[in-house]
């Protein structure tokens, strides 16, 4: 170091050297202007440093401070509250600080209150092969021209075909309207005991007793989401983004009668005109009632003409139309899963067939 002291007072930079010696301009400079330190006087340093520093607590008052902290009336308070109870009662151990210090030297530190323990919530996984075997319902806010006020779009969706079996706007979310939707959606279409599951998050009106009680009365199963996780609804929110991102989606209703006019033309063309992709192009009415076969053998028909007419466009040999999912799943069961053992595929037996895009053969 003193040989780079040499070379700066020559005339070369500091920074320049620094960098060619991986030095520290600093270290330097703090070198420069204190005087040097002997052997004896860095000894004396280590000695001070190691040693019982004069104003700090005996080996008693520790332990008569920890037994305070620990004791049952203060084991759950923090060491502000116990610091200042004491000397409400004329007693001063230590400051507050200290008694900190003696905490977290026993590895004690942190939150003494009692913590409520972590939550694991299953993942939930739901399956269907045909209309009205799952449902799937959310909320969604619609904002009107007032500030700060916003409507609330029930709607209720089939999970095989997407089709929103009922919707309902309102002025507030409570647990009254969910109950009435679910209760004139289920006698509306005929939904015995033991043969639905509604799938939902974790909103007020999801997790209300009493609405509860009333699925329960009606023979439903329930199945949530996990909380603050939005993936486990899926279908529910990409229709919300269908709706909100159409281009005649008004940004701001001026009354609930506009909303509720504007939502009945959407899902209108929802129900009856929106080729679905999740889908194969179908509409969802057309695959909640089973007309998809006959718009089917329409759409091959066409295909074929086009075929017959200029087979060399179409590289890949006689085109088939493709028919919607046979299966519709919410969180599937992985192979990964299973042969991790995290799994019974017993409890879960579709997952053994082999997912193919199913196609209609015409004879």
């Amino acid at each position: 170091m003193s040989l780079a002291i040499e070379q700066h007072s020559e005339g070369i930079p500091l920074s320049r050297i620094c960098g060619a010696l991986a030095l520290n301009r600093s270290s330097i400079y703090r070198s420069m202007s204190s005087e040097p330190i002997d052997e004896e006087q860095r000894a004396q340093r280590r000695s001070r440093k190691h040693s019982q520093q004069p104003r700090a607590l005996s080996e008693q008052e520790r332990q008569a401070t920890l037994e305070q902290l620990n004791s049952a009336e203060f084991v759950d308070q923090p060491p502000a509250e116990v610091y200042h109870t004491l000397l409400e009662r004329g007693e001063c151990l230590c400051s507050i600080r200290t008694m900190h210090r003696l905490l977290r030297e026993g590895e004690q530190h942190g939150e003494r209150r009692q913590q409520r323990q972590p939550q694991s919530h299953s993942k939930p996984r739901l399956f269907a092969d045909q209309p009205n075997k799952v449902w799937t319902w959310d909320c969604s806010k619609l904002a009107t021209v007032k500030h700060s006020q916003y409507l609330t779009l029930y709607v209720v969706l089939d999970l095989y075909s997407r089709y929103a079996l009922g919707w309902m706007v309102s002025l507030k979310e409570n647990a009254a309207l969910a109950m009435q939707l679910m209760e004139e959606a289920s006698v509306r279409y005929a939904i015995a005991a033991d043969e639905l599951t509604i799938h939902q998050d974790r909103g007020s009106p999801m997790i209300a007793h009493r609405y509860i009680d009333l699925m329960g009365e009606l023979g439903i199963t329930l199945s949530h989401s996990r909380p603050r996780v939005s993936n486990d609804n899926p279908f529910s929110e990409s229709q919300f983004r269908t709706m909100k991102y159409q281009p005649d989606y008004p940004r701001r209703f001026d009354s609930i009668a506009h909303a509720r006019q504007w939502c009945e033309e959407y899902f209108d063309w929802y129900n009856f005109h929106h080729h679905h992709e999740g889908l194969n192009g179908y509409t969802p009415a057309q695959v909640f009632t089973g007309e998809y076969k006959m718009v089917a053998s329409t759409k091959q028909a066409a295909l074929d003409k086009r075929y017959e007419l200029n087979p060399e466009r179409f590289v890949n040999g006689t085109p088939k139309i493709h028919m919607p999912p046979l299966e519709v799943f919410i969180n599937r069961i992985t192979p990964e899963e299973i042969q991790a053992g995290a799994i019974d595929s017993v409890n879960f037996p579709t997952l053994n067939r082999v997912k193919e895009k199913s196609t209609l053969s015409f004879n």
